[in-house]
């Protein structure tokens, strides 16, 4: 009985204090909702769209880095997506914003936003739709929209206000907008054409809405591609497996659920015995496989190794043995590029 009580009581209590932190760390959120950019998204409501939920998904690391830097410096910049606020500004922003801080207000909190670097970026034309969450309903004493200058890098460069170009200025209006069946957008939303010829390649649009109600100011950093220009460097995909060899291998999706799959594999001896198999398998994608059975599996980012375990290596030509993994996805859930070597008897 005492064997088995020590790591059930470890279980609870490792339960209890992990609920506890979340309940902890959500508790901290502001009680007042206010509002930011949501297309093109901001970067703090892009990461906390994509990542609120999922916080503790290691793949943020590689698929998302941006974010996951961002997370690392302060998990409230991901979290307060709607409160990036400073208040009795009086209308001089450079006065309480320094350059180099625009993308974070000013505020500590946000500091990580303010990192260049490869921010998910929208793609639009010269001419587009911007468009801001008021979830709780300020209107607005003004919204002022800048697009960067041509010739900035928001790739190597923090951004400084004479890199910005006044495009848009509301002027005052009321809280009165579409509203949406999104929970976490429970406001009104408020859309403006923004024209920014010249630009190309990656921008920045960035916009300071002062509420309508107080001297509350928002300040938004969003990320666009404009037609032409230099592509985004890629990061070169893992080397595809090499052909097969004595065997055979086929992957099945057994499972899918968000975030996260699971996949059998089954491996086939060719027209002669063996005695063991080494499966490779490329995931297109950036899946990560974080557990398996019936095999020993290594991993280096999305490609993986696979080998028999002692009792289904050993197999007659044309048997099989199976093999399974889970792991996590993020976008994108393709099948991966199998291959397999056999080890002859």
């Amino acid at each position: 009985m005492s064997s088995l009580a020590t790591p059930r009581r470890r279980i609870t209590i490792a339960a209890i204090a992990l609920s506890l932190l979340t309940f902890l760390l959500i508790d901290a959120r502001p009680a007042e909702a206010h509002g930011s950019a949501i297309d093109p998204p901001s970067r703090h409501y892009e990461c906390a769209r994509r990542w609120d939920t999922d916080w503790q998904n290691p793949i943020m690391a590689t698929q998302d880095p941006m974010c996951w830097q961002a997370w690392q410096g302060n998990p409230a910049a991901m979290w307060t997506w709607n409160g990036l606020i400073q208040d009795n500004v009086r209308d001089d922003h450079p006065a309480r914003v320094p350059d180099g801080q625009l993308c974070g207000g000013g505020d500590p909190t946000y500091a990580a936003l303010d990192t260049p670097g490869r921010w998910r970026a929208r793609d639009v034309a010269n001419t587009f739709t911007w468009t801001m969450h008021d979830q709780a309903r300020h209107g607005a004493a003004y919204v002022r929209i800048y697009v960067s200058k041509q010739g900035f890098d928001p790739l190597t460069q923090r951004l400084r206000w004479s890199d910005l170009e006044l495009v848009k200025d509301t002027g005052p209006f009321p809280a009165e907008g579409p509203t949406t069946t999104d929970p976490i957008l429970n406001g009104v939303s408020y859309s403006y054409e923004i024209s920014a010829p010249g630009r190309t390649g990656r921008h920045i649009v960035f916009a300071v809405w002062r509420a309508g109600h107080a001297d509350q100011n928002y300040y938004m950093c969003s990320d666009v591609r404009f037609p032409g220009g230099t592509p985004d460097p890629t990061t070169p995909p893992p080397p595809p497996p090499g052909e097969n060899d004595g065997c055979t291998a086929r992957w099945s999706a057994a499972g899918q659920w968000a975030g996260g799959f699971q996949g059998d594999v089954t491996v086939t001896a060719g027209q002669a015995a063996i005695r063991g198999w080494t499966v490779t398998l490329v995931f297109p994608d950036g899946q990560t496989v974080g557990q398996s059975w019936n095999a020993q599996v290594t991993s280096d980012g999305p490609r993986v190794t696979a080998r028999n375990v002692g009792y289904n290596g050993d197999l007659a030509a044309g048997a099989t043995a199976s093999f399974g993994v889970m792991g996590t996805w993020l976008g994108v859930n393709g099948a991966p590029a199998l291959s397999c070597t056999a080890t002859a008897r």
